[in-house]
């Protein structure tokens, strides 16, 4: 974006929302569409850094020394390597750790000896926590398929909670319950961590439900599904 003299940067203006604008998110590339057709070309990233390596300094041929650093970043559909040059790293030691959810906008991708490929991050790259606003979507709208979905309602029916053997041979908890908004209602299957939270609500309990993905379950009726980034937080309860 250039500004130029006609260009006008108004502070904190009245009237405007960020939920009214798209979060990082919306024009972020997923690392698994990464491929070498992206080579040299820019992307936006959005994911945790996985792991993380310490910067280490370098001779350039003009005898200067560099800075590199490298980390790994992931997200639900795969991992990435990413270098960091120079500058970029003072900016970045500090705040960068393993598990920070970070947006990477304006980075390059480049492919590697053995043919594998990596992401640049120099001084033209923005680098910084996520900051998303949540959007929440009524039940009536729910659809197969649908991913990274907040809802929000009540608890109109008692959880159950089992023990469950997964198609791996797996053991796993579950609790199901039913959940409905002005809209309609849904079954949500919280698995694993979730299952102990869930198998706690009450009938009447309002709760919120973040990051969580709408699949057909039993009878081929939709079902809202939890995943380990997923969240349920009581708003109130009956209590």
């Amino acid at each position: 974006m250039h500004i130029g003299e006609k260009g006008e940067i108004e502070i904190d203006p009245k009237e405007v929302e960020a939920k009214d604008y798209p979060d990082i998110s919306k024009f972020a590339t997923r690392i698994r569409e990464i491929t070498s057709a992206f080579k040299n070309k820019k992307v936006n990233l959005v994911g945790k850094v996985k792991e993380l390596f310490t910067a280490s300094t370098f001779e350039r041929q003009d005898s200067s020394l560099g800075k590199v650093m490298r980390f790994i970043l992931a997200d639900e559909t795969g991992e990435i390597p990413v270098v960091v040059w120079n500058e970029k790293v003072d900016e970045l030691e500090k705040m960068l750790k393993k598990g920070a959810e970070l947006q990477i906008v304006n980075a390059r991708v480049k492919k590697v000896l053995n043919e594998g490929l990596e992401v640049h991050v120099d001084n033209g790259t923005y680098v910084g926590p996520i900051v998303l606003v949540e959007e929440f979507s009524k039940i009536a709208d729910l659809k197969e398929g649908m991913d990274h979905v907040n809802v929000e309602g009540e608890v109109v029916t008692k959880p159950l909670h089992r023990d469950v053997k997964t198609s791996k041979g797996e053991i796993v908890r579950l609790t199901v319950f039913e959940l409905k908004d002005k809209t309609g209602r849904i079954w949500v299957s919280a698995w694993r961590k979730h299952a102990d939270a869930a198998s706690n609500l009450k009938v009447g309990d309002k709760v919120i439900i973040t990051d969580a993905y709408v699949k057909k379950g039993f009878g081929d009726q939709l079902e809202l599904s939890t995943r380990n980034t997923t969240s349920i937080n009581i708003l109130c309860n009956t209590n």
